[in-house]
């Protein structure tokens, strides 16, 4: 009867690990009431900074991102699927709510994301990065798939590379950033439609 149980109570728990497992894949649901013909995707980030004191951080979670071109918000979320932050970008104006309700602002979303983070995600860049865009900031180092795709470049002091293309965009970013004291990568895999 006990090496019946044990069986039994092993399976149960390996059973929990993987829905926990499964769960810790977990990313924010889409963002709902924006408008029409807003942009919107979900999916993972991993953040990694290495300072050039031998010094290491690492952050990851998941994402959610809708932009209607006027408006942005992004939802950031622990692995776990908690909510970490929300920003809220509008002309001029960013504000950082967290997840206990504080709220903060500045000019510029970066600076904000990173408080939450520790380090910075460029924001203002994924608003086209993510739709396989550059934006109007100049770019150096422009390269392009042979189905006229942007593949990768570099702007605002950060390389990126795009890749997995679907209809709207590149699926996989990864991108990097070489500062006075730290190297910084960024990858983000977005979810499927």
């Amino acid at each position: 009867m006990m090496g019946m149980w044990f069986k039994h109570g092993r399976l149960w728990w390996c059973a929990a690990f993987v829905g926990l497992l499964l769960t810790a894949c977990a990313t924010p649901q889409r963002i709902g009431g924006g408008t029409a013909d807003a942009f919107d995707r979900t999916g993972r980030f991993a953040l990694n900074v290495q300072y050039f004191d031998g010094k290491r951080d690492a952050v990851q979670g998941g994402f959610a991102w809708q932009d209607d071109g006027n408006h942005l918000r992004l939802d950031l979320a622990n692995p776990l699927g908690s909510t970490l932050a929300r920003v809220d970008v509008s002309p001029g104006q960013a504000l950082l709510t967290h997840s206990d309700g504080r709220q903060e602002r500045a000019q510029h979303p970066d600076a904000l994301v990173e408080l939450v983070l520790g380090s910075p995600m460029p924001v203002a860049g994924l608003r086209d990065w993510l739709q396989g865009k550059t934006g109007s900031d100049q770019v150096d180092g422009l390269q392009k798939n042979e189905a006229g795709q942007i593949t990768a470049f570099s702007q605002n002091g950060w390389r990126a590379q795009l890749s997995r293309y679907d209809s709207q965009g590149p699926r996989l970013l990864q991108l990097s950033r070489k500062d006075t004291h730290r190297n910084i990568s960024l990858r983000l895999v977005v979810d499927g439609d």
